[in-house]
């Protein structure tokens, strides 16, 4: 049997309880897909991005909505080695991808948080690049992991409590939308999926993360830490952005209005 058709059986099969269940719970769940959407699933060549783009493939010709897809790669100035790699597993695995070009890695090396504006300057050329594709939507390969790790980058960096959402209107691109339709599946269950298929993806392949790196790194060596005091952290973590509780906060902001419980004084 050819890799790319044992690698799609593996999803629904043997990962349906981790990976496929939780996938289409997540679609269900905050209405990610509707009919007749034209999807660019957004690839960086990493694990996350592949099993994204296997699970949207299955999706469109099992499930129930009748949706385009488009599969695009962007590359932000990766190593031609790199770059190689990507192709080699996008053939394959069966995915017929788009690649672009921009200069992201030669620009946000020029500040001092080189991975806010590397993150920022990637959702504006893929919005850009899908909206002239004819797509109204961009999907991202983050997981679960990436939503509690950004919830602790926010509250150590940040001094604010926000977390990524599952879909999101841009306000920058109109009629563009961000889902996010890995949200409710695990880090650990990406991984075996890669490691019971033997597939080899790229890391992020960027000059931080070859250093250190980077604060995402930070925040999972924080998680594994806290994890010995409480093997339930991650969960109560993710679950704290679906309880927040307004009575008990000194203040938030939401729409670009600030509401405060007390009136403060800059004296």
């Amino acid at each position: 049997m050819e890799l790319y058709r044992v690698v799609e059986k593996s999803i629904i099969k043997k990962y349906r309880k981790e990976i496929w269940s939780k996938f289409i719970k997540a679609i269900k769940n905050y209405h990610l897909i509707e009919e007749n959407d034209k999807i660019a699933v957004c690839m960086s060549g990493g694990k996350d991005s592949f099993l994204l783009a296997k699970c949207m493939q299955e999706l469109q010709k099992h499930g129930m909505i009748n949706f385009e897809l488009k599969f695009i790669v962007m590359n932000p100035g990766y190593k031609e080695a790199v770059l190689n790699k990507i192709k080699d597993n996008l053939a394959k695995l069966n995915i017929h991808a788009e690649i672009f070009d921009t200069p992201i890695f030669k620009i946000s090396e020029r500040f001092d948080n080189p991975c806010y504006f590397c993150a920022k300057m990637r959702r504006g050329y893929l919005y850009d690049y899908a909206k002239k594709i004819g797509c109204n939507k961009i999907a991202l390969g983050h997981h679960m992991d990436d939503v509690v790790e950004t919830i602790l980058l926010n509250l150590i960096y940040n001094g604010s409590y926000a977390s990524m959402l599952p879909k999101l209107k841009s306000d920058h691109f109109e009629g563009m939308e961000l889902i996010r339709p890995l949200y409710l599946v695990e880090e650990k269950n990406i991984i075996a999926w890669r490691e019971f298929n033997h597939l080899d993806f790229i890391d992020c392949a960027c000059f931080v993360t070859e250093k250190n790196g980077g604060k995402r790194e930070e925040m999972k060596n924080l998680i594994t830490y806290l994890t010995r005091y409480n093997k339930n952290v991650k969960k109560s973590l993710f679950t704290s952005a679906n309880n927040i509780n307004l009575n008990m906060v000194i203040g938030y902001h939401s729409e670009g209005k600030f509401y405060h419980k007390y009136n403060l004084n800059d004296k």
